[in-house]
């Protein structure tokens, strides 16, 4: 190597750390053939090659491990590009210890007391090589990303597959719906499904829409933007008109930082049916919307404590506007908006205490939640263009 590349300003900056990982001497010969039979030039890209050399005489981990007396590995916590181990190691590791290096990117610690021993026997199993190993080639595109916004109309689809003891929750879910349409056309794997928060399957999201992100992995088709707009037709003029989605887009791994821009600070409308036990007044009305800004304490409801750590949280509710129902004298109808993660049920009727103040506790009376639907997620990804 440096007989070879001395002169080259990438190798003088390594040398300077006197260590030169064996991923770097690989890329250096495979790189270039490959540019010639390819036609190419290697670069930053969506598509991907991984090489897996195995060869029958290869040393094990194990066999590592048992060479030296049963040490240690060290864990470095490097990653590599294409899968994750808990036993690689990093090109530069500075540490008192002499390290050994064998073809698998496993760093093998030797105690000063038994450095000459078992570093010596470890290099006398490394016999130079007289078979040739084997190559397999396994190409894939990384993850592709169509972001948008869905809109929910049905009070019984979940926002993803629900199963509880293999029984199905739902008619259907917007996972489904959406990923089932988008992955045949993209001839991919299997899709992942990212949404800028949830709703419950018994509550519809209207207005604008919740921003999502539908992965792709592996796609071997990328479809034009015209293609894309196509998908958002087809998916628009299902039978079961339980879901619709608009400003549908290829978007790149940017897509994440788009869902996550503000996303804490993000605000949230409703609009919820209010029942309670006594007849409505519009002093009552009055009292509610003259509210701006109020603190509300959250203990987590009793309905997901059992998936959810026991935490006391501070929300804000920003406004809030009651209106009669006609007809109806002990119901109304609250339009609000609030901090994200609020849990408006638990708002309304109280959770036994458990949120304050509530709707119930501001009344002096019982309320009940009928109906829920979200209005708005104010978040500037996937708007219109």
């Amino acid at each position: 190597m440096k007989n070879k590349f001395r002169h080259e300003l990438w190798f003088q900056e390594k040398a300077e750390c006197q260590f030169i990982s064996t991923k770097d001497i690989l890329k250096l010969l495979v790189i270039n053939p490959l540019q010639r039979l390819l036609g190419v030039k290697s670069s930053q890209s969506s598509f991907r090659v991984r090489l897996t050399y195995s060869h029958s005489d290869a040393l094990t981990r194990d066999d590592v491990q048992d060479g030296n007396g049963g040490n240690k590995r060290r864990k470095t916590g490097f990653t590599g590009d294409l899968k994750t181990t808990g036993e690689s190691v990093t090109p530069h590791v500075e540490s008192s210890d002499n390290h050994i290096v064998d073809g698998d990117g496993l760093t093998k610690v030797c105690p000063k007391e038994s450095q000459d021993l078992s570093c010596n026997n470890l290099m006398a199993q490394l016999d130079k090589v007289g078979k040739p190993c084997c190559l397999t080639i396994h190409c894939c595109r990384s993850s592709t990303y169509i972001g948008g916004r869905y809109l929910k109309y049905s009070r019984n689809v979940s926002q993803t597959r629900w199963v509880i003891d293999d029984e199905r929750m739902g008619e259907a879910s917007v996972e489904e719906i959406i990923g089932g349409a988008i992955l045949p056309i993209f001839q991919g794997d299997n899709y992942k499904f990212h949404a800028a928060g949830r709703e419950d399957i018994d509550v519809r999201m209207l207005g604008t829409g919740r921003p999502f992100l539908v992965e792709i992995q592996n796609a071997r088709q990328v479809p034009s933007e015209a293609l894309i707009k196509e998908i958002e037709r087809k998916i628009n003029s299902l039978e079961s008109h339980y879901v619709r989605v608009k400003n549908l887009r290829a978007v790149g791994i940017q897509g994440w930082d788009l869902m996550r821009e503000g996303e804490a600070e993000k605000q949230k409308q409703y609009a919820a049916l209010v029942w309670i036990s006594r007849p409505v007044s519009d002093e009552d009305l009055q009292t509610i919307s003259s509210l701006k800004e109020l603190k509300v304490a959250q203990k987590t409801p009793i309905r997901v404590l059992h998936r959810r750590s026991p935490l006391e949280r501070e929300k804000i509710i920003h406004w809030m506007q009651a209106e009669r129902v006609s007809g109806s004298s002990q119901y109304f109808l609250l339009h609000l908006c609030t901090q994200a993660g609020t849990y408006i049920k638990e708002f309304v009727h109280g959770d036994f205490g458990r949120t304050q103040p509530s709707i119930g506790s501001i009344l002096g009376c019982r309320t009940e939640i009928l109906q829920l639907d979200v209005t708005d997620v104010k978040m500037d990804c996937f708007q219109e263009e």
